[in-house]
């Protein structure tokens, strides 16, 4: 058995069964060794190639959302190395687990300037510092895989393990018993994820003292659905919701005001600034403005991640612990609120805002308003669907327009908003569940960049799914459309052309390029027809909405500042007929609902 045979045999070992990756001189060794290690009966390790260094990565870091355990991505050396880091950096900046193998030069040629040669080392340093480390010797792979692995589930984080392709091919030998070598096992460590007893009650101490209690849940909540709704009515609280949260707590909640933040609801807004206190529990939520001014609300925080506590937000007491288990063993200490004022007050906000949401999806625009597009597919979701979200304006219709209910998943690139992860979010998703609906939301921006090479990846594997269900709907405005609405909203200048418009393209006729099927809709009264033919296709499509990109992602909350730079851009506006048509429409649906 030979170095790379050995490490292909210890990720099995560790229950890592499928990686994503693209071969390469700098991984021979290893790209041989896998075609074996997938067996004949396709009982080992399962490999997915895609077509991109950077997909493999976005796709161990989605793997690691929606499927639980350690991500793993593989990739040759120089190029294909550096190509791996935005999906790496993803997964780091959403704390998720992933091991990333990449190949070097020959260990000889090292420090020669030689073809293809990168200080690894000093580039992975970053983005997986926890552990990076570049093997020497065949009997130093045991504990490089084993650490790798180790570390990045208990850290939630990447590491990385670099080979040289010479050594990849060198016979394995297990670590001699002498001086200066390290002998290391199989295991994850049994983690402590319950808060201290006086930590506890001195929570529930500030929690049971508030009379208008805001709850605010991120991905750290996904697994903790019934504790926090447990809390919630005990506290007669409102949850709110960070982006990468939307999937914890269903939206057919009365008291749930959906997402905080720009991309949020109104209810959110008002349930941060109305409350006396707030209890954030599995979130990092980054955007301290949206949260409750510090000194006016009593603080309280639940997460696993020691350093994300009382980092947002002045919190007063902060729990170490796992969020299923703190709430659970929180619960019994905590009083049952009888005043049911406050929940009231949420309740009709949220009634409110749902109101407000359909009246501004159902507004006209040229031809369609993307806001119908999500509005449409709402009700449309299949049970125990999974849902994958581009960063841009999709963002925006995916947070506050989709009503997620119980069993449903979802997820996006949150901390890094990287452009150009829902595709392969989606793989990720099928790859984990063959069996349930997927659906990708992403826009033409992001299709353009990546999303079209991620469809030949799902041409190569459709027909190996038990359902072959999966959707990427692409929104098609031929602009690059949040940042063309922050232009206008946050700089105070009208669009600048040159740089936010983009071709188009027939992504429906694409799809059909490459023996998929394509659908495609510019008629407003259409969409929910072409959601049904979507979803009942025998295989995976692309749909394509030709949508209008002057309809305003609107903030929850509009400042002085941002009326202020939106009458200021008018004078340089190209659109400006359009933009104000538009957001006047928008605007007086929020003072005039119902309207």
């Amino acid at each position: 058995m030979n170095v790379s045979e050995f490490v292909w045999k210890r990720l099995q070992e560790w229950g890592l069964h499928r990686v994503y990756g693209y071969p390469g001189d700098g991984v021979g060794g290893l790209d041989v060794a896998l075609e074996k290690a997938q067996g004949s009966d396709g009982s080992g390790m399962e490999y997915v190639q895609v077509r991109h260094e950077e997909m493999a990565a976005f796709m161990a870091s989605a793997h690691a959302k929606f499927a639980g355990g350690v991500g793993l991505c593989y990739a040759t050396s120089g190029p294909g190395a550096i190509h791996l880091l935005n999906g790496l950096y993803d997964a780091k900046m959403d704390n998720q687990p992933v091991v990333a193998i990449v190949g070097q030069q020959a260990r000889t040629a090292l420090g020669a300037h030689y073809q293809q040669e990168v200080d690894l080392v000093s580039l992975f340093k970053d983005v997986a510092s926890d552990y990076v480390a570049i093997g020497t010797v065949p009997s130093q792979v045991r504990h490089m895989v084993d650490r790798a692995v180790r570390i990045a589930q208990n850290k939630r984080s990447v590491t990385c393990i670099i080979l040289p392709n010479d050594l990849q091919l060198m016979a394995y030998e297990d670590p001699p018993l002498v001086h200066g070598t390290t002998h290391t096992g199989v295991g994850f460590p049994a983690e402590s994820k319950l808060p201290e007893q006086e930590g506890l009650q001195a929570a529930a101490n500030v929690l049971n003292e508030g009379k208008k209690i805001a709850i605010l849940v991120g991905a750290g909540c996904l697994h903790a659905t019934d504790e926090v709704i447990a809390v919630a009515d005990k506290l007669g609280a409102g949850i709110a919701k960070a982006l990468l949260g939307k999937a914890a707590v269903p939206d057919d909640l009365p008291y749930v005001t959906g997402g905080l933040g720009l991309l949020g609801t109104k209810p959110s807004w008002d349930l941060m600034q109305d409350c006396d206190t707030l209890l954030m529990v599995g979130t990092s939520f980054p955007y301290s403005e949206f949260l409750p001014k510090p000194g006016t609300a009593r603080g309280v925080q639940i997460d696993i991640k020691g350093d994300k506590l009382s980092l947002r937000y002045p919190t007063e007491v902060n729990l170490l612990g796992d969020s299923a288990v703190t709430l659970k063993a929180l619960l019994p200490l905590l009083e049952q609120k009888t005043d049911t004022s406050w929940r009231n007050t949420i309740k009709s906000n949220v009634e409110d805002w749902w109101k407000v949401l359909e009246e501004r999806a159902m507004h006209s625009a040229e031809p369609i308003n993307p806001q119908r597009v999500f509005w449409e597919l709402s009700p449309r979701l299949p049970e125990n669907c999974i849902v994958t979200a581009d960063s841009g304006s999709v963002a925006n219709w995916y947070g506050r327009d989709l009503k997620f209910r119980r069993g449903m998943m979802g997820s996006l690139s949150g901390s890094l908003a990287s452009l150009g992860a829902a595709t392969p979010y989606a793989v990720a998703a099928k790859m984990a569940y063959p069996e349930r609906v997927v659906i990708g939301t992403i826009g033409d921006g992001a299709m353009q960049m990546n999303g079209m090479n991620v469809m030949i990846t799902i041409s190569k594997y459709w027909k190996q799914w038990s359902n072959p269900h999966l959707i990427i709907m692409v929104l098609n405005n031929r602009d690059l459309n949040q940042v063309t609405w922050e232009e206008r909203v946050q700089l105070g200048e009208g669009k600048t052309e040159s740089t936010q418009s983009i071709p188009d393209f027939p992504y429906a006729k694409y799809a059909e390029l490459i023996g998929l099927k394509g659908i495609f809709c510019n008629d407003p009264d259409k969409v929910g027809a072409a959601w049904d033919e979507a979803l009942g296709a025998d295989r995976p499509v692309i749909l394509e909405f030709y949508t209008d990109p002057n309809v305003p992602p609107l903030p929850p909350h509009i400042t002085l500042k941002d009326a202020k730079n939106f009458m200021t851009m008018i004078p340089d506006e190209p659109e400006l007929g359009s933009v104000l048509k538009n957001s006047a429409k928008e605007l007086l649906s929020t003072v005039l609902p119902g309207r």
